[in-house]
């Protein structure tokens, strides 16, 4: 997050940090295979209670949550916006409430629909497997039936959506 906070708006802070508590449901899950996910990435149901990286397979009921960064710090001091779960973390994953994420394709619009990329398309070049969407990309990104995007990106592109209810226990 920017260091000024003078002016009409204020950054949404960093992705992965969940921005309301009241009605959150968060719990922690092994990260299954050899793709790390990081702070604010989705994840997707694995195997006996694993949480995994979003694939090319992944559809929208695989959806799981959104990695959060309660855990695990930053080790770059210059990048606290790029940890990682790698193999084996415990991944504190975010089921329902409200979370920043990086909208890494089109302009995020309250009540708006929120995808996430389940494959690479060469044309949109910063756009990660796994990150949310504002707009749909083919059948390189699948539209979440239980997440909306809560209003506009600040300047660092980090946005709000919130997660109406858990697909998973």
């Amino acid at each position: 997050m920017v260091g000024q906070t003078i002016g009409k708006t204020m950054p949404h802070g960093y992705a992965g940090s969940y921005s309301r508590q009241p009605d959150t449901i968060i719990d922690t899950h092994p990260l299954e295979g050899a793709t790390a996910v990081p702070f604010g990435g989705a994840v997707v149901v694995g195997t006996a209670g694993a949480a995994k990286a979003v694939g090319s397979s992944s559809t929208a009921a695989d959806f799981l949550g959104v990695a959060l960064r309660e855990t695990k710090s930053a080790t770059n001091y210059l990048a606290q916006n790029e940890g990682s779960y790698n193999t084996n973390d415990a991944v504190p994953v975010i089921k329902r409430g409200c979370v920043n994420v990086i909208c890494q394709n089109g302009t995020p619009a309250y009540d708006g629909t929120v995808y996430v990329r389940i494959a690479a398309n060469a044309s949109i070049p910063n756009a990660v497997v796994g990150g949310f969407e504002a707009a749909a990309d083919s059948t390189n990104s699948v539209a979440l039936t239980n997440a909306k995007w809560k209003g506009t990106a600040d300047v660092n592109g980090v946005a709000e959506i919130r997660i109406l209810n858990t697909l998973h226990a």
